[in-house]
């Protein structure tokens, strides 16, 4: 067989274990490892499972992984989350519809923490769900909110999604972290507006709150300045050329631990359990990340990405029609399996098909980023839905129902993304 014929076998044979639920490390490096034995022997396949994955993980800017999630554990454990609810809450919560308004500013300033969209699903079912249910708000609204917003943690950054993006394309994370922060308010506003046409459409859906003083308006910030200021000085300092992304990691980390020392709310075992959470979080993302560069060099060997790209280029086809397929394979994708799955799997194939059609990298990572956290809340598989409705008990059927008009506005968003490439590029390319 041809080279570019064993490499779409080899692809299928992945997609296929895949979706068996088999594990996405050892899958990747088998199925790369048996390829490179067919194409080029035994000899050089022992030498791309020894040394690749070694040189790999190895890279310096691999330690922007750790550092951020260190940074949000902390900041998730001592229970920042519940503050930023009940900040924005007390702002928001007496108009109708106020309540999951303040839960969607409330999860992207979490976003902005935690690099992650479980951590929101966590935080926001035992403080957002308990008081839109108090107000008697609809299921469909309270728990569609909760699941949508909780998504904004792989875009906004620090996001664990830029993080493995720019790993495996060798892109500046600092720059994929500027081009999410425009996106990110983007998706916010949009989900705010989306409430609150809904509650204009039924109003019993989602019912004022309780009103609240000025006073206690004021009153409500003083748990939630340190934190923004914590954001604001990683990401001003990344913008500004202060730091590294890999950098702002560490200072991030640092801030967050002194902040809740001073606080009074990091304990001795409190924060050996934000370790031992942060350990396992990191050997979990290098365990997969141990079988990205056995697959990639199955790739390149198989030469399966030049021969797309050449097909396609021949064939005359429209660069933005070729978009829109890989836009619609990413929507699919996202209907079986999570973010970290659909980045691993695809990129290999399609980043270098992507510049080679001459798009952006940087904003290509926007837009699959923002691809891939649909999917979290897309049925069949949807991760954020099932993890929400196995916290709360409420029917993930319902879930789904919810997140319905959230997912009419993520397209709206990513076709202003796709047409408007100024969104994701205006940041990056002021940067210091």
């Amino acid at each position: 067989m041809s080279p570019e014929l064993v490499g779409l076998i080899g692809v299928v044979v992945l997609f296929i274990l895949m979706m068996l639920r088999m594990w996405v490390a050892a899958t990747m490096a088998v199925v790369g490892f048996m390829g490179i034995v067919y194409l080029k022997g035994f000899e050089q396949a022992f030498a791309a499972i020894t040394q690749t994955p070694f040189v790999f993980i190895a890279d310096y800017n691999f330690s922007v992984a750790p550092m951020f999630m260190l940074m949000g554990t902390v900041i998730s454990e001592m229970g920042i989350g519940a503050d930023l609810f009940y900040a924005v809450y007390k702002w928001l919560g007496q108009f109708r519809g106020g309540l999951a308004i303040a839960t969607t500013g409330a999860s992207a300033v979490f976003a902005a923490i935690v690099g992650d969209s479980m951590s929101g699903i966590i935080v926001f079912s035992k403080t957002a769900l308990p008081e839109m249910r108090k107000f008697k708000y609809s299921d469909f609204l309270s728990s569609g909110v909760i699941a949508a917003g909780a998504t904004m943690g792989i875009l906004i950054p620090p996001s664990m999604g830029f993080v493995l993006y720019g790993i495996m394309t060798e892109q500046s994370v600092g720059k994929l972290f500027m081009a999410g922060v425009l996106p990110g308010i983007l998706q916010a506003v949009s989900y705010i507006v989306t409430i609150i046409i809904w509650c204009r459409i039924k109003p019993d859906a989602g019912p004022a709150g309780m009103k609240t003083t000025f006073k206690e308006k004021i009153f409500s910030l003083q748990k939630t300045w340190a934190v923004v200021a914590l954001i604001l000085l990683v990401l001003g300092g990344i913008y500004g050329g202060i730091f590294t992304a890999t950098e702002g990691g560490a200072v991030g980390a640092m801030g967050a631990i002194i902040i809740t020392a001073v606080t009074g709310r990091l304990s001795k075992k409190s924060f050996q359990n934000v370790l031992r959470e942060t350990g396992l979080l990191t050997a979990m993302f290098f365990l997969i990340m141990i079988g990205v560069p056995i697959f990639r060099r199955f790739v390149t060997v198989s030469q399966i990405a030049v021969w797309m790209g050449n097909t396609i280029t021949s064939s005359q086809i429209s660069p933005f029609l070729i978009l829109i397929v890989i836009v619609l394979m990413y929507l699919v994708l996202g209907c079986f399996m999570n973010s970290t799955m659909i980045l691993v799997l695809t990129l290999p194939i399609i980043y270098p098909l992507i510049t080679g059609l001459g798009f952006d990298p940087i904003w290509f990572g926007v837009i699959s980023v923002r691809l891939v956290e649909i999917g979290d809340i897309t049925p069949p598989f949807g991760m954020n839905a099932f993890m929400l409705a196995g916290l709360t008990k409420i029917p993930v059927w319902t879930v789904y129902r919810g997140v319905i008009p959230f997912l009419m506005a993520d397209i709206v968003n990513i076709v202003l993304l796709i047409s408007i490439p100024a969104i994701s590029l205006f940041l990056p390319n002021t940067m210091m």
